[in-house]
């Protein structure tokens, strides 16, 4: 049975089910076994019979029963080794002991393995048919207990993803709401503006080239529309600034990674893209900022971000000099790498270009 069958059967069975007025009668002596399951019948129960444990098992395997009366002592296999072997088919079969013996040693052990109640031979059949009625119950209640627990593990289980769906939509619409502050920002210079959908695109680009999971390409096209966002914070006239920057002022630039950690500090969810957006700075070579990591001690993320980084700074037209080509930019590229770039991904940098996995980067 399937997963799905199953965890349905589960759920359909309740107090008074069909199943639960099926008896399996297992006993070697064919006149106990005529005998019971001809009173079970005069009292409209369903009664199977098996003259032995084997026989029982593999109706079991077959059919449906709520209830078994088991012989203990039996040629072969007894009704104390069938008991767990049946539970282990019907989890939910309930069992009645019969002997010969009042032994209590032996009522224990039926106890054990899993039997609701012990009788001793002749049996009463009023006596029987209570204890019927009992074990019927008991199991009925534990069926339903049980489905009850299921479906309330169900139910928290839908409003825990539920609540997730709702966090992941809060966090995105964050993300956006930040993404467009940085454009709106961008927008200010028209030599930046767009600057942050470029990176984005090329950033995509690698990791996919780089054969990154899913989850790792959303992380790192989430990070790159945010890598900038703590430049929103910092001085224009420094960001505008055609010549060089004093030391002051290349510090006051370099201020934007942490100001970018503030402000995205409470999207404790995307702790990944927060550790790539720390790092876009990073050089493989370790002269990077604003930790100096060296080599794979920082994120992936953060090692594509650079790269995708320089790319669009070297192919977007600035004030002060034209756009480079994609080709050349390329070329000067290779230069650095195993200084500012990993070299894993200017690799894959290349066969972006080389394929044009992105158009139209070069800035108006």
């Amino acid at each position: 049975m399937s997963d799905s069958a199953r965890n349905s059967a589960l759920s359909n069975r309740v107090i008074g089910d069909p199943e639960s007025k099926r008896v399996l009668v297992v006993d070697d002596e064919e006149t106990i076994r005529l005998a019971l399951s001809k009173f079970l019948r005069s009292r409209g129960y369903e009664a199977g019979v098996a003259d032995s444990a084997k026989a029982a098992l593999a109706l079991l395997q077959k059919e449906g029963y709520s209830i078994m009366l088991c012989d203990i002592r039996m040629p072969g296999m007894s009704g104390l080794d069938l008991v767990p072997k049946a539970r282990a088919l019907n989890p939910d079969l309930a069992v009645i002991m019969l002997s010969a013996v009042n032994d209590i040693p032996t009522a224990t052990e039926s106890m054990s393995v899993g039997a609701m109640e012990y009788l001793t031979k002749p049996v009463d059949l009023l006596d029987l048919l209570a204890a019927i009625e009992r074990v019927a119950h008991r199991r009925d209640l534990m069926v339903e207990q049980r489905n009850v627990e299921r479906l309330i593990t169900l139910e928290v289980e839908q409003r825990t993803v539920d609540v997730e769906r709702g966090k992941r939509r809060l966090v995105l619409a964050v993300v956006d709401s930040l993404a467009h502050l940085v454009a709106m920002h961008e927008a200010k210079d028209p030599f930046l503006n767009g600057t942050t959908l470029r990176v984005t695109a090329v950033a995509r680009a690698i990791a996919e080239v780089m054969g990154a999971d899913d989850a790792v390409v959303e992380q790192v096209v989430i990070a790159a529309r945010l890598h900038d966002v703590g430049k929103i914070a910092l001085r224009d006239s420094v960001l505008n600034k055609q010549g060089a920057l004093s030391p002051e002022e290349h510090d006051h630039v370099k201020d934007h990674v942490p100001i970018a950690l503030e402000i995205l500090a409470p999207l404790t969810a995307l702790l990944d893209v927060l550790s790539y957006v720390r790092d876009h700075h990073e050089h493989w070579d370790g002269s990077g900022y604003p930790n100096g990591l060296l080599g794979e001690q920082i994120s992936l993320g953060g090692r594509i971000l650079c790269c995708a980084d320089a790319f669009i700074a070297l192919t977007s037209r600035r004030s002060y000099r034209p756009a480079m080509s994609l080709e050349d930019t390329v070329d000067y590229l290779s230069a650095h790498v195993g200084g500012l770039l990993d070299p894993a991904v200017y690799a894959a940098l290349q066969t972006v270009v080389a394929e044009r996995r992105v158009l139209g980067l070069t800035a108006d």
